[in-house]
């Protein structure tokens, strides 16, 4: 009949000894009071710098250079990475596609410079050299690129609050070349900026 009370006071002491051995736990109101406080946008923006800009810039510095400047040009005219693949076959498919697309685009184009006041070679010339020039540049196959008739009525339409083209067309021009050579400028700024930011975030 001893047996069982001598299990219990062995049982007792030895949660009385576990429970002294365990070290007290911090309340959680208190560890929320002393919670870390969270990094401010300023130590955000220079860890951001130097994780991902630094880091990657001395590692780039590594490589040789002819390696980087080619990468680089891959970057600005992926022609040098699907020109290697071209074959014969794909001109003759290139060729009729662009016969297809010249026999829309040059009466759409005309149409688009009188949209904009303008003699109709001024819209052959926006129709022919800018797809010459994201033939070089540009990555994507399907993006059709030259005039458009939101931008030509909208060009047209503050151009002539400024100069009438019925009375000075040479004026009229030189305000509507103007705008669109700023536009292009914006756009090439814009543009170089972003081949810097995907350089330095790969």
């Amino acid at each position: 009949m001893q047996r069982p009370t001598t299990i219990t006071k062995m049982s007792i002491e030895m949660q009385s000894h576990q429970a002294e051995a365990a070290p007290a736990e911090e309340p959680l109101s208190q560890w929320l009071i002393n919670m870390p406080e969270p990094p401010t946008m300023w130590q955000e923006f220079v860890g951001y710098i130097r994780t991902n800009v630094l880091s990657k810039k001395r590692n780039k510095m590594k490589k040789k250079p002819s390696n980087q400047v080619y990468s680089y040009l891959k970057s600005v005219f992926p022609i040098l990475i699907w020109g290697r693949q071209y074959k014969l076959n794909m001109f003759k498919k290139d060729l009729m596609a662009g016969l297809t697309l010249a026999s829309l685009c040059i009466p759409q184009s005309i149409g688009y410079a009188n949209l904009a006041g303008l003699d109709p070679e001024y819209g052959l010339y926006t129709s022919v050299v800018p797809p010459l020039i994201y033939s070089m540049m540009g990555s994507s196959r399907e993006l059709a690129i030259g005039p458009v008739a939101v931008v030509s009525l909208l060009l047209s339409s503050m151009v002539r609050d400024l100069q009438d083209p019925v009375t000075d067309p040479i004026a009229y021009r030189k305000i509507v070349f103007t705008a669109t050579f700023f536009a292009g400028a914006f756009q090439a700024i814009f543009g170089l900026f972003r081949q810097i930011f995907h350089r330095y975030s790969l």
